[in-house]
């Protein structure tokens, strides 16, 4: 933390982070006059000042990285942190495609008619102020605020002490490149102190800013669910699993899986336990795949059966999130067995089924209750770019609102608009 951040007074933090709310909801009221196609240019010119601020971004990424190996980071903490010339042209090509969809301000939700003769319509329309509050992640200064300009909110963007230069060098060209089309200064807004007293005034500012949405680690998930005194859009940690069914096909349960947890450890939509049906023929295939592959396997008693390299698993391992190369292994009787343990240990985010029969495939994603469900594919899918969402805020595990993968739609409301023709109520 910086010397400016450890020295500001809380009351100094909160009127800054007052100060900073009403200057996004006036801008707020002025992104909400744009038309689509006025968003869509600012999002294009911002995306090119990304690519042009690339040295600089970079620059200022390498510094972020070099004081989190200082520090100790884990090494899927690191992965989330870095960025290099490929992941940066991906931000940019993110905020682009959010550019290039369709602006769900105004849509239509439905139509009817009133009793009494009136028109009656659902209209999206944009929520307001959005508080963003992240670790790790660059990536998430810009993908949030891309969303919320092409949604027509304003942001109010809370980055993590690790990626703060990181995120200032991103923020500078997003911010460089909207004012270039005339777009609010204050639409988009990056606290400009890592003092932890910001995180509480933003939670506690109802009336000024409209919703929070945290992207983190539990301990930063629990936090703002049990402070916020505004309204909370949350997904819990990523305990994603894959039930490999008696039925599967052994070559493609043996890539699916290896893909669902090491593709990237570090992400949210990995896999973190394994169900292996005791009637697969394979299983003996997939943990050697996986292990082979460098990944630490802990499992039950009947999975150290399979691979004597498995460790045992203890009675945490069920409902943890690694976020590395580690895995839990269980072994079930049957899809049953499968969907309890599920029941049991899931956070709701991402579940799959490798399975031939489609019959059990359909009953899988029936029943399980959890934001995303999956069969034959690998739960790494479980990202907004990936289902044409462009880009997503973060993915939402629980029941109101939005669930899954939140993009524009999610961060719209909708309110009725009315037409009569005289009618008075008796």
């Amino acid at each position: 933390m910086s010397t400016h951040a450890q020295q500001t007074r809380p009351d100094t933090v909160t009127q800054l982070v007052e100060d900073l709310a009403r200057a996004g909801r006036a801008a707020q009221g002025q992104l909400a006059l744009l038309d689509s196609g006025a968003k869509a240019r600012a999002l294009r010119t911002a995306a090119a000042a990304l690519r042009d601020a690339a040295p600089a971004i970079l620059a200022a990424n390498a510094q972020d990285c070099a004081a989190a190996e200082a520090n100790g980071t884990s090494g899927a903490m690191l992965d989330r942190l870095r960025l290099d010339a490929g992941r940066l042209a991906g931000i940019a090509a993110a905020v682009e495609a959010v550019a290039g969809l369709p602006d769900p301000v105004g849509q239509v939700i439905d139509r009817s008619e009133a009793p009494a003769g009136m028109a009656l319509s659902r209209v999206r329309v944009p929520i307001g102020l959005i508080g963003i509050i992240y670790e790790s992640r660059p990536n998430v200064t810009a993908d949030a605020a891309a969303l919320c300009v092409m949604s027509g909110n304003a942001a109010l963007l809370r980055g993590g002490s690790e990626a703060v230069n990181t995120n200032r060098a991103i923020h500078a060209a997003f911010a460089a490149g909207l004012a270039a089309e005339g777009v609010p200064a204050a639409a988009v807004q990056l606290l400009p102190t890592q003092d932890r007293a910001a995180v509480g005034a933003m939670l506690g500012a109802a009336g000024l800013i409209d919703m929070i949405i945290p992207r983190g680690g539990k301990g930063l998930v629990a936090r703002v669910q049990a402070d916020a005194r505004v309204p909370v859009l949350a997904h819990l940690d990523g305990i994603c699993h894959t039930y490999v069914h008696h039925a599967a096909d052994p070559a493609m349960a043996r890539a699916v899986t290896l893909n669902a947890k090491m593709r990237r450890t570090g992400i949210c939509g990995a896999m973190e336990t394994l169900l292996l049906d005791a009637a697969f023929p394979d299983s003996a295939g997939v943990v050697a795949a996986l292990l082979d592959g460098g990944c630490t396997l802990r499992g039950d008693a009947r999975a150290q059966a399979i691979d004597s390299r498995i460790q045992p698993a203890s009675a945490n391992d069920w409902d943890t999130e690694y976020l590395d190369a580690v895995l839990s292994v269980a072994v079930v009787d049957g899809l049953e067995q499968a969907l309890a343990h599920i029941a049991r240990h899931s956070s709701g985010h991402t579940d799959a089924i490798i399975t031939g029969d489609d019959a059990v495939a359909e009953a899988f994603l029936a029943r399980v209750d959890s934001a995303i469900v999956m069969a034959n594919a690998s739960s790494q899918f479980a990202d907004g770019g990936e289902f044409g969402l462009g880009a997503e805020i973060g993915i939402a595990t629980g029941r109101l609102h939005a669930r899954g993968p939140v993009a524009l739609e999610g961060l719209t409301t909708y309110k009725w608009q009315v037409r009569g023709s005289g009618q008075a109520r008796a």
